[in-house]
């Protein structure tokens, strides 16, 4: 069992066409910028089965709805705040 924390973004259709893609590269970015790949699980999946509530990232189990790459930023700051 990892003890990386699992990171989901959606790629289905819908959400991608509402901005999934821009959001992709906001968190892949913020991995990067704060030295967190070794930490997380990040990987896509194709439909979370919540397409009107996209777009969609999910930690661990928690599912967040409607996430622009903004507020994804504002998500992973909580998520991964420095103690």
């Amino acid at each position: 069992m990892s003890d990386k924390k699992d990171v989901t973004i959606c790629l289905g259709s819908s959400c991608f066409s509402r901005g999934n893609g821009k959001t992709l590269q906001a968190v892949k970015e913020f991995f990067d910028k704060n030295n967190l790949n070794d930490l997380v699980f990040f990987h896509g999946e194709l439909c979370t089965g919540n397409c009107s509530k996209g777009p969609i990232l999910k930690i661990e189990e928690e599912l967040y709805q409607e996430v622009d790459s903004e507020g994804a930023i504002d998500i992973l700051n909580k998520v991964f705040e420095k103690a």
